[in-house]
């Protein structure tokens, strides 16, 4: 599924100003436990959906190879975790949703789960 697909369908919006918007997502993994996500091997493509809105969470995603980052519940990306996330072409997605209802709509339009 597209990024700005994505983006329509949880009526969200993109924050970074990254060029690389049409993208695919291939698959999603929603964490909010950063050493989870650093347990990924080997997976492109993929999306993190959380509501950890911190610096920490660009540096992990970078370190995973995850250039997708949706999160939920209204959190807002502060200006130095896009700042990070474009020097590193991560896109940053913002949606109201909740986790749960974020990764429902997501695998519901055929974006695969990781586990």
């Amino acid at each position: 599924m597209k990024v700005l697909e994505i983006v329509k369908l949880l009526e969200g919006k993109i924050v970074t100003s990254s060029q690389a918007m049409d993208r695919q997502i291939d698959a999603a993994f929603s964490s909010d436990l950063m050493s989870d996500v650093l347990t990924l091997n080997d997976f492109q493509n993929v999306a993190l959906i959380t509501g950890l809105a911190n610096i920490q969470t660009i540096r992990t995603v970078e370190m995973a190879g995850i250039y997708f980052v949706i999160l939920v519940r209204g959190k807002k990306a502060s200006d130095e975790m896009i700042e990070l996330a474009e020097e590193n072409e991560t896109i940053i997605i913002e949606t109201a949703y909740s986790a749960f209802r974020t990764s429902a709509l997501i695998y519901n339009s055929g974006v695969k789960s990781l586990y």
